[in-house]
């Protein structure tokens, strides 16, 4: 293996899915401030979030064919500037159903930029290294996403300020991918069938037979990211909590997943991903549920966000390592695709529910939503391991 190309195609890739985090992380908790500075409903504004990941999940359906086809470069290049000029557009469109067409088009861009750099990355990867190199990749995402809420606060300068911002680092961050040498001829590996939406089809179902459960781990985690950076942010306000405590609060959850994302990734290859997410599911479950208790506190919402980012915001880079432990190589990017989609799902599905929770308790009980749905995937999680372990049994 080469070390020193390896090392270098990593850098880039880390760098420009760093960026990509900035732009997400920046656009949630900002379109969420000018909503509720227009008197937009919660549960309106949570339903527009989810314009962004119904663009991640539609995409997961048609990139894998041209993926194959022409390589990673030219995706990387076509989803990137599509990003940029998408997030230009927007303090010129004032309007909220032609935000809602570049949510979706950002979302389809943004994973199309994704799904090349990840399975690009893990393609390239040595097996026994994957979980440490995967969350590597996640922590570069999570430091992007971490900062973009903070410097969404300029809106209170000027509304269009963070966007052009966003789009400015965004049309660095990809031409970059020029810098590696011999990345025009980098493909997936083949598959030994035509590439095709019906071969996708049938590769979705031969890894979700083998590995249904790791996807849960993504689509946690878009429950999380969607719902906290749309939700949270209109749930503070409503608590008296200032647009500068909010833009404090809401990093710690990334910069708790920052913390120690890489030493649980090396823990992983360890002692094993299943049992490793089983405890970090229930540590978090406990956290959110003292986040119901002190609701009202700056101070401890703060610390309990960095708690729930360290035992559960290595979730979707927990559950790629996962899914690849159990998933043929030549079905690797069926299963980055599907892992895409789920966590689409819960980014969907996070806001909408959260906003809905806000509206019709008044504000309350919104940090139970995240513990039913952590209970839901620990339970489902569990019975996969049992599953798997009868089936090996046998």
């Amino acid at each position: 293996m080469d070390t020193n190309g390896f090392r270098r195609k990593f850098i880039i890739l880390s760098i420009i899915v760093c960026i990509s985090g900035f732009s997400q992380g920046l656009l949630l908790p900002l379109i969420s401030f000018i909503f509720e500075d227009r008197g937009i409903s919660p549960a309106l504004s949570g339903l527009h979030a989810s314009g962004l990941y119904i663009g991640v999940f539609v995409s997961a359906l048609f990139i894998e064919a041209p993926l194959r086809k022409y390589g990673y470069l030219p995706m990387i290049v076509i989803g990137g500037a599509t990003v940029g000029v998408s997030l230009f557009l927007f303090p010129f469109l004032e309007n909220i159903w032609i935000w809602f067409v570049l949510r979706l088009i950002i979302g389809v861009a943004d994973n199309v930029l994704h799904f090349s750099t990840q399975t690009w990355l893990i393609q390239s990867s040595p097996p026994k290294r994957m979980g440490k190199i995967i969350a590597f990749y996640g922590l570069f995402f999570s430091f992007g996403f971490m900062v973009g809420p903070k410097v969404s606060e300029l809106v209170v300068i000027n509304e269009s300020l963070p966007f052009i911002v966003s789009a400015v680092l965004t049309m660095i961050a990809w031409p970059l991918i020029f810098l590696l040498p011999g990345a025009r001829s980098e493909k997936p590996a083949d598959a030994g069938v035509p590439s095709n939406f019906f071969n996708t089809l049938k590769n979705f179902k031969a890894v979700i037979i083998t590995s249904w459960a790791c996807f849960l781990m993504p689509m946690l985690f878009g429950i999380f990211e969607g719902s906290l950076n749309t939700n949270f942010p209109v749930y503070a306000l409503r608590n008296d909590f200032e647009v500068s405590e909010v833009t404090w609060i809401l990093p710690m959850f990334s910069f708790g997943a920052i913390l120690l994302q890489v030493p649980i990734g090396s823990l992983g290859d360890k002692v094993g991903r299943s049992r490793l997410i089983s405890v970090l599911l229930l540590l978090g479950l406990g956290t959110f549920l003292l986040m119901e208790v002190f609701s009202g506190s700056f101070i401890m919402l703060m610390v309990l966000f960095v708690l729930a980012g360290i035992f559960v915001g290595s979730m979707y880079s927990l559950g790629i390592s996962y899914m690849a432990d159990m998933t043929p190589a030549y079905n690797l990017p069926a299963g980055n695709l599907i892992a895409g989609m789920f966590f689409s799902i819960g980014s969907i599905l996070g806001p909408v529910i959260g906003g809905a929770v806000i509206t019709g308790t008044g504000g309350g009980m919104y940090f139970f939503f995240f513990v039913i749905a952590i209970l839901t995937v620990f339970i489902l999680n569990v019975i996969f391991m049992i599953s798997k372990r009868n089936y090996v049994k046998e």
